[in-house]
């Protein structure tokens, strides 16, 4: 078992660890999210994550499908107010929650949702449209009127809305104000940012385990980004971004700054990295740093924003 999150996180499992092997030892890898953590959270980050990796690996000692713990781990993320999943997901523009999540096979089966509102696992939804339906992935109202189809059952309108979340949301909204009210004075465009640090983003959460069996599977689920536009798609619930697994080679979830995932399709070099030979660890730096070199004015900072953001994460501390 593994339990990790960091500024950008992935997890690549490797079958290579367990090519000779005369018996495959189940593992299974949790990740809880990049972002601003602030440091009051990390211990509910790493109880949630604990308890997350424990219930995947419960699934595989009682000789149960790496699908299986995949989707047992991500639930209870996607369970736990600490995590940007499910109940803890962070809100669009208009104070709602929606997610976006996909699973990935070694046999290179898939399925995804995106834009979902008010069912309480994603990643089951995802799981659903890759076992019931000749399709890869199903978005807004037609993902949750496939929910309804198979019988999945919905919670109330808002009840996925935290009080984090909400305060997450009004600390962004006073940034974006204070930085349109500023914007005016700054005759430098050098020092215009071209990303607003954000103080709710709380990362991506997702699972890779390989079963007794041999068999890989990958998953990632999540609230987007905090404050984004009504309708936002993720890199979640793109197979190639968020999520990639293939059976000869590997498993990779990702979580980190979302729309600069896709731009790169992240899981899915870092993949073809490890067929090439390169080992997950190596993969991932490649990829990443490839990823950065290209696109290394997507995630500035300036000193002013970060000043002020600092200040409203710090009255955020104070009142969970």
């Amino acid at each position: 078992m593994c339990i990790k999150f960091g500024l950008l996180m992935l997890l690549a499992c490797s079958v290579g660890v367990c090519t000779f092997a005369t018996k495959i030892e189940p593992i299974v890898l949790v990740h809880g999210g990049a972002g601003d953590i602030p440091n009051m959270r990390v211990p509910v980050k790493f109880a949630g994550m604990k308890k997350s990796v424990k219930a995947g690996f419960d699934v595989l000692k009682a000789g149960g499908s790496a699908l299986d713990a995949v989707e047992a781990a991500i639930k209870v993320m996607e369970d736990d107010e600490a995590f940007n999943a499910g109940f803890g997901s962070v809100l669009n523009t208009d104070g709602e929650v929606e997610m976006d999540a996909s699973v990935m096979l070694g046999n290179l089966s898939a399925g995804a949702v995106s834009i979902v509102r008010d069912i309480a696992h994603p990643i089951s939804l995802a799981r659903l449209v890759m076992e019931k339906t000749p399709h890869v992935m199903f978005a807004g109202s037609g993902a949750n009127r496939f929910a309804k189809e198979q019988g999945v059952p919905t919670v109330p309108p808002g009840s996925l809305v935290s009080p984090s979340a909400k305060f997450s949301l009004d600390v962004f909204k006073r940034v974006q104000a204070w930085r349109m009210e500023t914007d005016h004075t700054i005759t430098n465009s050098s020092d215009t940012p071209t990303e607003v640090k954000n103080p709710g983003d709380v990362g991506t959460v997702g699972a890779v385990a390989i079963d007794a069996n041999g068999n890989l599977v990958a998953g990632t689920s999540t609230g987007g980004t905090n404050g984004k536009m009504v309708g936002r798609v993720s890199d979640t619930s793109m197979i190639g971004s968020g999520t990639y697994c293939d059976g000869d080679v590997g498993a990779v979830s990702t979580t980190g700054h979302g729309d600069t995932i896709a731009k790169v399709c992240l899981a899915h070099s870092i993949i073809k990295e490890m067929e090439h030979g390169k080992s997950a660890q190596e993969a991932a730096k490649h990829c990443i740093d490839k990823m950065t070199s290209r696109l290394n004015h997507t995630a500035v900072e300036w000193d002013g924003l970060t000043k002020k953001v600092t200040r409203y994460s710090q009255e955020l501390n104070t009142t969970k």
